[in-house]
């Protein structure tokens, strides 16, 4: 059971003081009775709720995918620069949602936001093993011995050794290289501390794959859209195996 102006509120009908207001002029009805009060409890997947004559089809949680674009910070809040919930429409930013870990300020590509707390800690702790799978530019040929010191753990600047990462070779040029890396941490800037650790610059990063979520690439950066049923039944099927 939840607050009726609480329910409203969440699917972005008005602040609980617009909504209050809203209740008093007779616009709320739960299963067919006049709201009184905007405090009552209601059961939102049960009773039915209609608000200026629309009946409001609730849901707790919201999934979605962002390409994010560089420049915006992966943060609910920033006093300087956009964030990834400025790109929201109102109506998805009313469900208060967050990004799963975060994606560095210049970094580009798959962001998953939602407001399931629970769904969060699971793809983000390390001890659950989700893959995190970025394409890379970087300023110098990749070697045998590069993709060595990945799987065997890289040590961070400031003394962390990182979990075996995966490295691999798309391209490799003269005096640069396209590549793939695969790790299941989210340190600070981390895939770039590991490449400086190389001696090597990461001059473009994209992230590519979440778990099993790719980047959908018929999304513009900055563009998203809501993860689809089968898409969050991926996402979460590693979980249900263990």
């Amino acid at each position: 059971m939840e607050r009726l102006d609480k329910v409203l509120s969440n699917l972005g009908y008005g602040t609980r003081k617009e909504l209050k207001q809203i209740i008093k002029k007779k616009m709320v009805t739960v299963n067919g009775l006049l709201a009184k009060d905007s405090g009552m409890q209601v059961n939102p997947e049960k009773d039915k709720i209609v608000i200026n004559g629309e009946e409001i089809f609730y849901r707790k949680y919201i999934y979605l995918l962002m390409n994010k674009p560089q420049g915006v910070v992966s943060a609910t809040f920033d006093n300087r620069d956009e964030t990834v919930i400025d790109l929201l429409y109102a109506e998805d930013q009313a469900f208060q949602p967050f990004p799963v870990g975060r994606l560095d300020k210049d970094t580009v590509g798959l962001l998953i936001l939602t407001n399931d707390g629970e769904l969060n800690h699971k793809l983000i702790s390390p001890k659950n093993h989700v893959d995190k799978v970025y394409f890379a530019k970087i300023n110098a040929p990749i070697n045998e011995k590069d993709i060595k010191a990945f799987k065997d753990g890289i040590t961070l600047d400031d003394g962390y050794k990182c979990m075996s990462a995966k490295l691999e070779i798309i391209n490799n040029f003269e005096d640069s290289s396209e590549v793939k890396v695969t790790i299941q941490e989210g340190k600070f800037h981390q895939v770039k501390r590991m490449f400086i650790a190389r001696n090597k610059r990461v001059e473009y990063l994209q992230r590519i794959k979440f778990g099993e979520l790719e980047l959908d690439e018929s999304l513009e950066e900055g563009e998203y859209r809501e993860i689809t049923a089968e898409e969050l039944a991926k996402l979460t099927s590693v979980f249900n195996k263990n």
